[in-house]
């Protein structure tokens, strides 16, 4: 997409930094070019709840600029992240252009549903110690930084509230499920850094 797309301007943002907020107009989709960003949205309770996390290589606020709708949900930097901001309409003409393109775009946004399903799945009956659990091994797989001892650091700044939105549940249910886990050994917490000192100690018995 990159090469379809190179033009737009680059924008840096720095951390909490919001490059889209739901319910906005949209007139530009982002090309992540590094770092990362979480995407969430308000729940009736207007707590926020964390959908997922985007990185280098990946498109944010395609379906907006395909359908000329609102925002659906709010994009914000987790870290120092470059993008690349391309207008909507240029967008929609390359894609017009390379049906290619159109049909990767298609899979993606069928992969991001289909995690969606597969996490709601995996959390239908499971407590927040479950929860919590299924989510650290997510995100040791997907953004973990391994060490010679076995050791995986998630390379994300989470807050036990992004942790909480991530699991539907409260601040301190995580921060209880979070302090057993480290009661057993399994994890090691400091400010927004989590290691997990023991991956395959995190899921048995969950399924």
């Amino acid at each position: 997409m990159s090469e379809l797309l190179p033009t737009g301007r680059r924008v840096d943002f720095l951390p909490r930094e919001q490059l889209f907020g739901e319910g906005e107009e949209s007139d530009h989709i982002a090309i992540i070019l590094g770092g990362i960003v979480k995407i969430t949205v308000s729940t009736s309770s207007g707590r926020e709840a964390l959908l997922g996390l985007r990185g280098a290589g990946e498109i944010v606020g395609e379906l907006a600029a395909l359908y000329g709708s609102p925002r659906s949900a709010t994009v914000r930097a987790l870290d120092h992240v470059q993008a690349r901001l391309v207008s909507a309409s240029s967008f929609r003409q390359r894609l017009r252009e390379h049906p290619d393109a159109l049909f990767a775009l298609l899979e993606a946004v069928i992969g991001r549903l289909r995690e969606s399903d597969r996490r709601r799945l995996e959390f239908t009956g499971s407590d927040v110690q479950e929860r919590v659990s299924i989510l650290l091994a997510e995100l040791a797989r997907t953004h973990g930084e391994p060490a010679s001892d076995g050791s995986v650091t998630i390379g994300l700044r989470l807050s036990q509230e992004e942790v909480a939105g991530a699991t539907g549940a409260s601040r301190e249910a995580v921060a209880k499920a979070l302090r057993n886990l480290r009661e057993q050994g399994i994890v090691n917490t400091a400010r927004q850094r989590i290691v997990v000192l023991r991956p395959e100690a995190l899921l048995p018995g969950l399924s």
